[in-house]
């Protein structure tokens, strides 16, 4: 890699300094540097309390050069001090600010890829957020950036034994069963089928998508969700050349037995996906945006404001976020 990979505060409050120091100390032979966009002064305070380091960096070009020896820091303030396990809305700005600064070094060449620390929605809304989460902000904030169509974003679920695409994300389930379409699925099923191409490096992905209800309907039975609507968008995808299964019965289909028949399960709704992936790995889940014309990942847990500063966090999640970036920037480097 000849670009490192920019790593965003997340809520300052929360476990992302420790977290992105641990990470710092896993990683700091590995080959991949990579920078944080935060407060220095927050970072060396947490670092000497882990017995680690962390250092201001003037930029990306900086950072491989430091890395070895501390964690590079590229400066964004903070508006007031951040104390663990108590959250701020008036440092949001600078939440916000850590993340557009990262997409724009990306979008720019200078940094591989970004992934993203976890932010605390409430408090983020009450600094002004408008989106839903992180994965609809990415994909404003690079909306002006060419990408094939169709354009995402959409969210997968990843760890190494199992890998979910959202139809739908942050939305109520009432709503998510509502919108549910055949335009939508088949949207979903190309942008996931392209990125298992052009970022994993499958060259013929296998899809399979899950039922909305109990049995996959039952031949309507239970719901012709799966009779109207999914099957007939399987249907088109098979038609356009993807190789996707019809509606698979969701009580079964990521049993062990079942998970090497297929590389990614379309879900229709978010808990539908994340469910089985935290079961199988929850510390070492990964979320990864699909569909942008910039790499993103994310560790796949929340702020921990009430283990922050108490040096319990585990960086498992985020190493394999960052891991999974540079696999998927070397990719599209080396295409």
């Amino acid at each position: 890699m000849t670009a490192p990979i920019a790593l965003t505060m997340g809520d300052p409050a929360g476990i992302g300094p420790e977290i992105a120091l641990k990470a710092w100390a896993h990683l700091r032979d590995s080959g991949q540097p990579f920078f944080l966009l935060a407060d220095p002064g927050l970072m060396t305070g947490m670092a000497e309390t882990l017995g680690l380091a962390a250092r201001a960096c003037a930029g990306p070009d900086d950072a491989a050069a430091i890395f070895p020896d501390a964690l590079p820091v590229l400066p964004v303030a903070l508006a007031v001090e951040a104390h663990a396990g108590k959250p701020e809305p008036r440092n949001g700005a600078a939440v916000l600010e850590s993340i557009r600064r990262a997409v724009e070094l990306t979008s720019a060449g200078e940094a591989a890829a970004v992934v993203t620390n976890p932010i605390s929605k409430a408090v983020a809304y009450q600094g002004g957020f408008e989106f839903p989460g992180h994965t609809e902000f990415l994909g404003e904030l690079t909306a002006h950036l060419d990408e094939p169509a169709p354009r995402g974003p959409v969210m997968m679920l990843a760890c190494d034994e199992l890998r979910c695409a959202l139809v739908s994300i942050h939305t109520p389930i009432a709503e998510a069963v509502a919108s549910l379409s055949v335009d939508r699925i088949v949207e979903v099923a190309r942008i996931t089928h392209r990125a298992l191409k052009r970022d994993f490096g499958l060259e013929t992905p296998r899809l399979a998508i899950a039922g909305l209800n109990p049995h996959a309907g039952e031949d309507g039975a239970l719901g012709r969700q799966e009779i109207e609507i999914i099957n007939p968008a399987a249907e088109k995808l098979r038609a356009q050349g993807i190789d996707i299964t019809d509606a698979q019965p969701p009580d079964a289909m990521f049993r062990p037995d079942a998970r090497p028949g297929y590389d990614a399960a379309i879900c229709m709704y978010h808990d539908q996906g994340l469910i089985p992936v935290k079961t199988l790995d929850f510390h070492g889940g990964v979320n990864v945006t699909l569909g942008l014309p910039i790499i993103r990942t994310s560790p796949d847990h929340g702020t921990g404001f009430d283990i922050a500063g108490k040096n319990l966090a585990r960086p498992d999640s985020l190493i394999a976020a960052l891991a999974m970036a540079g696999n998927m920037a070397a990719r599209r480097a080396a295409a």
